[in-house]
């Protein structure tokens, strides 16, 4: 009859039955946790869109307050930054913002305290070596030496070497260890990119102590021009 199936139909009707009888609980399983695993991931990006959306917003309110001068709201937004978002590059951005804004307006301090917690929060290692750079700078207002030259000690990547031993030879300069000042100043000449702006300031701190450390010029002589008789 035409509503009955013929035979091999029926078997591979019947092979597909026990195939899923088989494996059928198994695959619903996988099926399972690849649809929940992508909902999850789904969720996860929607998630960190969110929070760097209101981890920028939440840093344009520390740069606005810094711009105005408002200490006690560069506090306060940085704080939360820290508590909502100490994660998040914004949060590191907005500690370096805040430290320089509080140091400006004498809060050394707070300022010393945004810039230990970015040298040790951030996951990012340039935020990490501008922040002790800048912490080390903060150490010297105050003549903590020995903890400038302790922060100076650690481990920073290549590219900031030049600026260490920037900062090492300030330090040494201003305990009057003149000769080892000169060593750390010209590590960090010759560490910088000649087209560098501030390879000029390494160079004015050399020469203060001086020290000129461009080469010298080669000198050129000039041949005395050869007289020639002329016999008439």
């Amino acid at each position: 009859m035409a509503n009955h199936l013929d035979l091999e139909e029926q078997e591979q009707l019947d092979e597909l039955k026990a195939f899923w009888n088989r494996y059928g609980n198994l695959i619903t399983a996988v099926l399972t946790v690849v649809l929940l695993g992508f909902a999850g991931w789904n969720g996860y990006q929607y998630w960190q869109r969110s929070q760097a959306a209101q981890a920028a917003a939440l840093y344009d309110e520390v740069d606005r307050a810094a711009k105005a001068g408002d200490v006690a709201k560069v506090e306060r937004a940085f704080s939360d930054m820290k508590d909502k978002f100490g994660s998040t590059a914004f949060a590191q951005q907005a500690g370096l913002l805040a430290a320089k804004t509080l140091f400006e307006k004498g809060n050394v301090d707070a300022s010393k305290a945004a810039l230990t917690w970015v040298a040790d929060k951030s996951s990012d290692e340039g935020y990490q070596a501008v922040a002790r750079l800048r912490l080390a700078g903060v150490l010297l207002e105050s003549k903590s030496y020995d903890e400038a030259t302790k922060l100076l000690s650690g481990s920073f990547s290549k590219e900031f070497e030049p600026l260490v031993a920037d900062r090492k030879g300030d330090v040494l300069a201003l305990q009057d260890k003149k000769a080892e000042a000169i060593v750390q100043y010209q590590a960090a000449y010759k560490g910088l990119d000649a087209q560098d702006d501030y390879r000029k300031v390494v160079e004015i701190k050399l020469n203060s102590l001086g020290v000129d450390p461009r080469p010298p010029v080669p000198v050129v002589s000039v041949a005395s021009p050869v007289s020639v008789e002329i016999k008439k």
